[in-house]
């Protein structure tokens, strides 16, 4: 399954990137602006994603950026508080900006570009390697969530009538 990341921000935009889909220039215009940033910062997939896009923009993410780029070492829910309560931009998966968006008073500013795209995937563990892991069972939910009753439940899960995932395991070899 899949989902996308987005770049969030306030809705007064004070870095001008409303409508891009290039989310390495929103990142040069933030910067440029000197407008908040908040950063997960907790080695989470979404921060990976945050750190290759900082590279893409051509922007070194270990140098001095200043007081504007704040991290929080927190999982997204709360990095999302902080972006709100800040009025600061902040990358974030859509699903859980899809269940926490109406509360915030951010925006979705920047989305739809193809380095925003958010994979998920599914494997057994090495049994060889962790002989403590049950393969069956892990098999079996692997089985269950790439077969289409998973995939069904997948398309199915919504929050507040919204989409959250979309499921593509017959796009790849499951």
């Amino acid at each position: 399954m899949y989902n996308d990341f987005v770049l969030a921000g306030p809705v007064t935009d004070p870095a001008n990137i409303r409508g891009l889909h290039d989310p390495a220039e929103a990142l040069r215009r933030i910067v440029a602006a000197r407008a908040p940033f908040i950063s997960r910062g907790d080695r989470s997939g979404t921060y990976t994603r945050e750190l290759r896009l900082w590279q893409l923009a051509g922007l070194d993410p270990g140098g001095d950026r200043g007081s504007w780029y704040r991290t929080v070492g927190q999982s997204m829910l709360p990095a999302l508080n902080t972006a709100a309560a800040q009025q600061a931009y902040i990358l974030t998966d859509r699903g859980t900006w899809t269940i926490f968006h109406k509360e915030c008073g951010l925006d979705v500013l920047v989305e739809g570009d193809r380095h925003l795209y958010n994979q998920y995937g599914v494997m057994v563990v090495n049994p060889v390697r962790f002989p403590q892991v049950k393969m069956k069972a892990g098999q079996a939910f692997m089985d269950w969530v790439t077969g289409p009753v998973g995939q069904a439940a997948i398309a199915s899960h919504r929050f507040q009538g919204e989409q959250l995932f979309v499921p593509n395991a017959s796009s790849f070899d499951a």
